[in-house]
């Protein structure tokens, strides 16, 4: 017998236009933003980090840049757009929040609310352009065997999404069916049958204008043929709150991009993996792909240990990274040392706030 389940078509929804931003596209940092002094002890560790880069880029190995949601609420869009057009990052990689920011930003050209007035309103997560037009872009990508980083460039940039006819659906489904053609994106044309009929949703062309794309890092790396993939965690982040949200198409479009992602593990001996404030997904999703990307390796004679492993954040760990500490440390708590530590790999910890660090390593780059 199924438990009782909430109904989220009972929400009142409003527009984003009502709702108070806490940041618009003039805090976002231009580039050529001058990179702040810091101690010379840092700058010595984003200089290793910098020839590092380019020794991946000679040898064509992969350099991976994870990052937490703050990176882009923090202005750094921009500064990352620039890593992307100057071929210094091969695969990036965030959760849902990092790609909310990021596409409000490029759509809106406001984002972030306070969090504290609108769960006492009631309001807080529920609005009806970011839970609309997100998912309805991760349901059509997933029908078309795109990735969830693919799917919201693709939205970005064309500035549309296509709604198919749903016989035109239908009969093209029977056709498969009958001719047993399963391929890999048959699941999710049904799915997307159905979440049409259900919801009413009409066919034809939705124009969607991005009035300020050009600030969009998923934009940025869809233009440029740079994957990024997105980790989402299921009820993380504010598209759940609405009706049209799809997990089916979340779980397809996001485990293609862990795929990428892991894909590109293969190619870090000699690479470099930058993880910049994301304490979680980025630890998390980092050691799976690793382990399957070792198990391939292994067969194959090589080892991977050759990884150079950065973590950018502001918490003060002293030398407790250095040492795994006990369970009854607090230290052993923090996945984004304990985990990275046990990777194989040459692992540094950098303590900087992620402008300071990403403006650095940006100018001695250029």
């Amino acid at each position: 017998m199924p438990y009782p389940i909430f109904d989220r078509k009972k929400l009142h929804i409003k527009p984003l236009n009502e709702r108070v931003h806490d940041m618009t596209v003039d805090n976002l940092l231009p580039q050529g933003t001058p990179p702040p002094v810091i101690p010379a002890d840092k700058m010595n560790m984003i200089k290793r980090i910098a020839r590092r880069i380019e020794h991946a880029i000679a040898h064509n190995k992969s350099i991976i840049i994870s990052y937490g949601a703050h990176l882009i609420k923090n202005g750094l869009g921009p500064i990352l757009n620039r890593f992307i057009e100057k071929k210094l990052v091969t695969h990036l990689t965030t959760n849902g929040a990092g790609t909310i920011h990021d596409w409000e930003l490029a759509y809106h050209g406001k984002s972030t609310e306070n969090v504290r007035r609108y769960i006492g309103e009631g309001q807080f997560g529920i609005w009806e352009e970011t839970g609309r037009y997100i998912n309805l872009a991760l349901t059509l990508g997933a029908a078309e065997g795109k990735g969830y980083g693919e799917s919201l460039g693709e939205m970005i940039e064309q500035e549309k999404l296509i709604i198919p006819l749903t016989s035109s659906l239908s009969e093209e489904l029977q056709k498969n069916l009958k001719n047993k053609n399963f391929d890999n994106t048959l699941g999710a044309r049904a799915e997307l049958l159905a979440y049409l009929e259900e919801y009413q949703i009409k066919p034809g062309v939705i124009d969607l204008p991005h009035p300020f794309k050009q600030f969009s890092v998923i934009r940025t790396s869809y233009l440029h043929h740079i994957p990024l993939c997105i980790m989402p965690g299921i009820g993380y982040d504010i598209i759940y709150n609405h009706y049209l949200n799809n997990g089916a198409a979340i779980g397809k479009t996001a485990v293609q991009d862990f795929m990428t992602f892991t894909q590109a593990q293969l190619n870090l001996d000699e690479g470099i993996y930058i993880s910049i404030g994301s304490s979680i997904m980025s630890p998390m999703t980092f050691e799976k792909a690793r382990a399957m990307a070792r198990n391939i390796a292994i067969q194959e004679g090589r080892s991977l240990d050759d990884t150079a492993i950065i973590v950018n954040d502001i918490q003060p760990v002293g030398e407790d990274w250095k040492i795994e500490p006990g369970k009854d440390s607090p230290a052993y708590y923090l996945r984004f040392l304990k985990t990275f530590r046990r990777m194989h790999g040459n692992f540094e910890y950098i303590e900087l706030d992620n402008r300071e660090f990403l403006l650095n390593l940006l100018y001695l780059l250029e």
